[in-house]
């Protein structure tokens, strides 16, 4: 799934949800129930979401941007011209900006 189909998921409201449980410290919980109110949110569990949603993206974009790089070294590897590695990387970009 490109980068433009996973947001758009992502911002339909009425996606399905799971419930899970996790074990956190009693602290953290505390810490989170009070933080919630003075960032907007009306819990601390959507602010949990947030979090979580926060630092999923960067670290699919990390590895999204990792994959990129690492198909252009191959490329590289087997002689492909660095322009047309350039070109082909700006496209993928545009195509899943």
């Amino acid at each position: 799934m490109n980068t433009t189909n996973r947001i758009k998921k992502r911002l339909d409201r009425n996606r399905p949800m799971v419930t899970i449980s996790i074990r956190m410290p009693e602290d953290v919980i505390e810490d989170l129930k009070m933080v919630a109110p003075c960032l907007g949110f009306s819990g601390y569990q959507p602010l949990i979401r947030t979090y979580i949603g926060q630092c999923l993206r960067k670290d699919l974009a990390r590895l999204e941007h990792d994959q990129i790089g690492a198909f252009a070294e191959i490329l590289r590897g087997r002689g492909v011209d660095e322009k047309v590695i350039a070109d082909a990387m700006a496209e993928v970009l545009r195509k899943t900006a």
